[in-house]
């Protein structure tokens, strides 16, 4: 680092911008492929009802994170026309063509990107409700002040990445000490391969190993969130005593342990863009010094523009203002997970999993087009990544987010179902199409069963042993029904 300019950070700079892009692209295409049958006109929590509800009084309109649709009227057509939009304007992005100018040009399409998507989060109700979406935004509002090819991005925001990083892998390795004993007594990953929401193709694999090998796991996990974090800022420590050698390098073997954790879980899970979005952030620790003098000298005469200064700087000031609220909870005893601070979901609070548990219960939808239900013979409605089929291998979706797999997942954890659940059967016994679409397999071709009911399994991966026999993944035992066989004309 070089005062104002971060002359070694030219690479991480690079993966920064690009990566987050990458990431905004999968975020709008999984909102143009999911929000309208979740959230639309003719969605589960219908978006439109929510702003209706919002505009009654000047008070719900202040709690609403801002988004677009507060000052134009919400339809199907203008959401998916925001994604496309967003698509584009992070393709160019991923590319590297505003780059190429002065710095305001990528600064403006990443706060295109940021207002775009904040707009869609801040009416995703419970469908958006998970830590990955504010990461996002908080990424790609930094990212907005990353600069230009030609100059050398700005110190102050490479640091604020550090500070994110610092807060999105302490803070949920504090979450973890804090929470179940399995992560104290290092049984946690004992049980995680298998009851975590969305298991990937080789998570009975990892599930499968031995148990030291699982004591191991929590180990590092513990090591890479609560000790690795604080190295990150080892180059502004080398800055202030004006010190070379080992203390320029800490940063980056920081950011590779926690890139060498975060891959660990990208193949055994499927985390939406978490992960992803980890480890494209730990690069901005990754320095690669500019070795040879006359280059060295070069790029240090490339000077950032005063403006540029000027407004990277307050940023940071800004940013550090926020972050307040984040830095008291990381050491509060009631540590909040995923919290947001402010209504531009910038400076927050991360942290998963604070608790294992321990047994897999899946939520099973059966439908029947015999008019007895009592008599009658049950077919499954399969989803894209949830389990089901015992024999079906989980695949690999990750970074690409299935929002009704996930939600499906916490329903068994909590004492009630959701509203979205009961319109979610309602829209099964319509058939309707859209929903549909959101699933692997409808047993029904299209057409509108008589009935639908619930009914709770318990699951487990199938040992080795098993596997051999039955090829089976998994092994499954029914609970009980959870939902009575329900109709159109009632039940």
């Amino acid at each position: 680092m070089d005062g104002f300019a971060a002359v070694d950070y030219g690479f991480a700079r690079e993966v920064l911008q690009r990566g987050i892009a990458a990431l905004y692209l999968v975020a709008f295409l999984s909102s143009l492929n999911q929000f309208r049958p979740l959230l639309g006109e003719r969605g589960l929590l219908p978006a439109p009802d929510l702003l209706a509800w919002v505009a009654e009084s000047p008070r719900r309109r202040r709690m609403l994170h801002p988004t677009l649709f507060s000052r134009m009227r919400y339809t199907d057509r203008r959401l998916a026309a925001l994604c496309w939009a967003g698509m584009a304007v992070a393709a160019v992005l991923v590319v590297g063509l505003p780059q190429l100018g002065p710095p305001w040009v990528p600064m403006i399409c990443f706060l295109l990107l940021w207002g775009g998507y904040m707009s869609i989060v801040s009416i995703g109700q419970t469908f958006y409700s998970f830590g990955w979406e504010m990461l996002l935004l908080e990424a790609g509002f930094l990212a907005a002040f990353l600069g230009s090819a030609d100059q050398p991005p700005p110190t102050v925001v490479i640091a604020l990445f550090w500070w994110l990083l610092f807060r999105l892998e302490f803070g949920a390795g504090m979450i973890k000490i804090r929470g179940g004993r399995e992560w104290r007594d290092l049984t946690a990953l004992t049980y995680h391969h298998e009851t975590q929401p969305m298991p990937g193709p080789l998570s009975r694999q990892a599930h499968l190993l031995p148990r030291w090998f699982h004591k191991g796991e929590v180990l590092g996990n513990h090591f890479a969130q609560l000790v690795v974090p604080f190295f990150l800022f080892a180059p502004l420590v080398a800055v202030w005593v004006a010190v070379d050698g080992p203390w320029i390098w800490i940063g980056t073997v920081a950011a590779t342990i926690i890139v060498a954790t975060q891959a660990w879980l990208v193949i055994t899970g499927n985390f939406a863009w978490l992960n992803w979005a980890t480890i494209v952030i730990a690069f901005s620790a990754v320095s690669i010094p500019v070795v040879e003098r006359a280059q060295r000298d070069e790029t240090r005469a490339i000077a950032l523009p005063v403006y540029w200064i000027v407004i990277t700087c307050a940023v940071g000031l800004l940013s550090v203002a926020l972050s307040w609220p984040a830095l008291r909870n990381l050491f509060a005893h009631r540590q909040l997970m995923n919290a947001s601070f402010n209504r531009w979901q910038l400076g927050n609070a991360y942290g998963a999993f604070g608790t294992v548990t321990r047994e897999r219960i899946e939520l099973v939808i059966e439908g029947t087009s015999d008019a007895d239900p009592d008599a009658a013979e049950w077919s499954e409605y399969e989803f894209k990544g949830k389990p089901g089929a015992v024999g079906r291998i989980p695949r690999q979706f990750a970074p690409y987010h299935l929002r009704l797999d996930w939600l499906m997942w916490f329903l068994p954890l909590g004492h009630s179902l959701d509203d979205w659940f009961s319109m979610l059967l309602a829209r099964l016994l319509q058939a309707d199409a859209a929903t549909l679409r959101l699933l692997r397999h409808d047993p029904f071709e299209g057409e509108a069963p008589q009935w639908v009911r619930v009914v709770s399994y318990r699951y487990r991966f199938a040992t080795r042993a098993q596997h051999r026999v039955s090829r089976a993944v998994w092994t499954r035992d029914r609970r009980r029904v959870i939902v009575q066989p329900v109709s159109l004309r009632g039940s």
